[in-house]
């Protein structure tokens, strides 16, 4: 893979994943964003952390590896358990918007985390620069979709009457 494909395959892999998988993209851009408090307030004592819990692993567990799982470990677990949530064509036709907000975000908080090395690689592409010009938009109207997307979810009050009279 060469270093120009690098942002586009992390910004497509998700996005496929969510979208073939049928994940609730709006629960994993929480979980996101759960990720980013964590990483802000565990992130500096989690290295201590993992010393002293697994004392052999912690020499061999980057700080940049560590501050990804913080990042990403509540969005991949929320998005292995919410495999096949999404049920009809059109909440999984809707699904994408969120799914794309998710992928966008989750490269604009990753990208800054990584190994020097690969950071340098990412942010000198133009795709990368564009991405970042933009994060203001990316992040409001990605969470303005998934309030709204939450905001459909909920049970309509009809079938609670409905379900009241019969009993």
């Amino acid at each position: 893979m060469q270093q120009s494909d690098i942002v586009l395959a992390a910004l497509a892999a998700p996005l496929v994943a969510m979208t073939v998988l049928r994940i609730n993209a709006v629960m994993v851009f929480l979980g996101l964003c759960l990720g980013e408090v964590m990483l802000k307030y565990v992130g500096n004592d989690a290295n201590s952390v993992l010393h002293f819990l697994l004392p052999h692993a912690s020499g061999s567990v980057s700080a940049s590896t560590l501050d990804l799982i913080l990042l990403l470990g509540p969005a991949v677990a929320t998005a292995f358990f919410m495999v096949f949530s999404v049920k009809g064509k059109v909440r999984m036709i809707i699904n994408i918007l969120p799914a794309v907000g998710a992928s966008l975000l989750g490269v604009l908080l990753a990208v800054p985390i990584l190994a020097p090395g690969l950071r340098s690689a990412i942010e000198t592409q133009s795709l990368w620069r564009s991405l970042l010009r933009a994060q203001d938009l990316i992040v409001g109207v990605s969470a303005l979709l998934s309030l709204m997307y939450l905001w459909t979810q909920r049970p309509g009050h009809r079938k609670e009457e409905g379900s009241k009279r019969r009993h």
